[in-house]
């Protein structure tokens, strides 16, 4: 159950990102869902190297992972579904993601280290 949280918030985070992405073009559910489901299979890939691998979701490692084959696969699936991917879109998806997959995981770290110095 543990796993699950982690899971859970990167595939907020990419949904989020295609929210994000698509509210400058008209936010509508079929463009969401459009623009986000390669990033979500992807990640969904990616998690299950993670847990083939049996690391739990919270490290740095994992971000690493998540990120890496979420930027990737997802650019690959948009390409081979025939979508574009715009330079400028790549750049802008792999920062926003990066930020995204690091950056809770960050958040997270620092509010456990804290909870175990105030305990």
């Amino acid at each position: 159950m543990k796993r699950a949280v982690p899971i859970i918030v990167d595939l907020v985070c990419v949904v989020i990102f295609a929210i994000i992405g698509r509210a400058s073009h008209g936010l509508d559910p079929a463009g969401v869902l459009s623009t986000a489901w390669p990033f979500l299979v992807a990640c969904v890939v990616a998690w299950v190297a993670i847990v083939l691998v049996k690391l739990e979701g919270f490290g740095w490692r994992e971000a690493l992972i998540v990120w890496l084959v979420t930027v990737i696969g997802g650019m690959a699936l948009r390409l081979l579904s025939g979508d574009t991917a715009a330079w400028a879109f790549v750049i802008v998806a792999t920062l926003t993601l990066a930020l995204a997959f690091f950056g809770w995981r960050i958040i997270y770290c620092l509010a456990v280290k804290r909870r175990a110095r105030a305990a």
